[in-house]
């Protein structure tokens, strides 16, 4: 198999037909691993493909893995969840491409958003990576109860609640468009007025130069010259 054969896509009302299967690879992904992942409500899955808020990846008709986008705190975090790949399709890439795909989305539908991510697989953290993500404390995720108690059917939820939901297997990741746009403005070009101040001092530097040089003036490589050459270069 190569990534070539899979076509991954947002999801639609025409892959509701998916939703058990995508339901027991989770389930068994969660019993190899061993180290939680909480359960997904079919019709909660069912919902985030009427959605539209969900990526999947089939061959042919085959499935062959999924991922699914949800929002918290008045839409000011985003989490991508849910991310699976069937046993029979893994060790190809697949993981990264729905990943990315999910990103995307996310980007498209909250672009002011934070996206964020728990996760005990270091292949997730490495693509969460690559992504731009960062790892970071619970507390600088949501403090939306309603994604916390997502966390009650994960055989480690005694470990969030001793902890007082600092500290879990899972590590918490996060992405910040943010960091994007103060990269950006660190790369601006100078600002129209940073230009226009050097210009006036390279025209004034030109007239000077004019009456200076009488000679340079009367062979034309003087400030004629090279006022038309400065003029050049800043139009």
């Amino acid at each position: 198999m190569n990534n070539n054969e899979v076509t991954i896509t947002i999801a639609s009302e025409e892959h509701l037909k998916y939703v058990d299967t995508i339901l027991h690879t989770i389930s068994e992904a969660a019993k190899v691993r061993g180290t939680g992942i909480a359960k997904r409500d079919p019709e909660y899955v069912k919902k985030k493909i009427t959605e539209g808020k969900a990526i999947i990846a089939l061959a042919g008709d085959e499935f062959a893995g999924f991922c699914y986008i949800e929002s918290w705190g008045h839409n000011k975090f985003v989490a991508n969840s849910g991310l699976i790949v069937h046993e029979k399709f893994r060790g190809h890439g697949l993981a990264r491409d729905i990943k990315r795909k999910a990103f995307e989305l996310s980007r498209t539908r909250y672009p002011d958003a934070k996206i964020f991510g728990l996760t005990t697989g270091l292949a997730v953290m490495k693509i969460n990576s690559e992504l731009g993500y960062k790892p970071v404390t619970f507390s600088e995720l949501t403090d939306d109860e309603d994604f916390w108690k997502g966390c009650q059917s994960c055989v480690n939820y005694d470990i969030l609640l001793r902890t007082n939901r600092k500290h879990c297997l899972c590590t918490g990741m996060l992405y910040d468009p943010a960091w994007e746009k103060k990269k950006e403005a660190n790369l601006q070009p100078p600002k129209k007025e940073k230009v226009y101040e050097r210009w006036l001092q390279f025209k004034r530097h030109v007239f000077l130069r004019g009456k200076e040089g009488d000679n340079d003036a009367q062979s034309g490589t003087g400030s004629r010259s090279l006022f038309h050459r400065l003029l050049a270069v800043f139009v």
